[in-house]
């Protein structure tokens, strides 16, 4: 029950204890007491929407931000990544197997701002060796949702 529940959770968590009850075949109690469960082990960390950015506000920027990072002796990547997450413009920070390190997404007004961010907050910071930005065109799905709905060709189809 419990994978699945996280399964629907993710795809709307919006539905009632009621609701996840009847998908999940169990009483509405046992959906309650497993989602209380589920938040105290931390497994659940927060509730939240996805939201179309576009349509909320065409000047917001999202940027992806590849970092090289030299670890430190003692705490590895862990000092570097607690330092870059307290910045408000940052949206979330990995850390990744490959070329790179860190990746790290952020959010602005626009191109400038993010660029002088990454000039003067994460590029100065100690152990940083490089970043690579790459600026977020359009998304087509985020946490498992289609962000773009597809469009529906009006003229029909004819066949002889």
């Amino acid at each position: 029950m419990r994978e699945q529940l996280i399964k629907l959770l993710r795809q709307n968590a919006r539905m009632s204890d009621a609701e996840l009850a009847v998908m999940l075949g169990v009483s509405e109690e046992a959906v309650k007491a497993e989602i209380q469960n589920l938040e105290e082990e931390g497994v659940i960390k927060g509730y939240s929407a996805i939201v179309d950015e576009e349509l909320v506000n065409k000047d917001t920027v999202t940027a992806v931000i590849e970092l090289r990072v030299t670890p430190k002796r003692d705490c590895g990547y862990e000092e570097i990544a607690h330092t870059i997450m307290q910045y408000d413009q940052v949206e979330s920070v990995s850390l990744m197997a490959g070329a790179y390190d860190l990746s790290v997404t952020v959010k602005g007004t626009n191109v400038k701002e993010i660029s002088l961010f990454v000039a003067r907050k994460l590029a100065p910071l100690a152990g940083v060796m490089s970043t690579a930005t790459y600026f977020v065109l359009k998304n087509y799905k985020m946490n498992g949702i289609l962000i773009e709905d597809e469009e529906k060709d009006e003229r029909g189809y004819y066949f002889p």
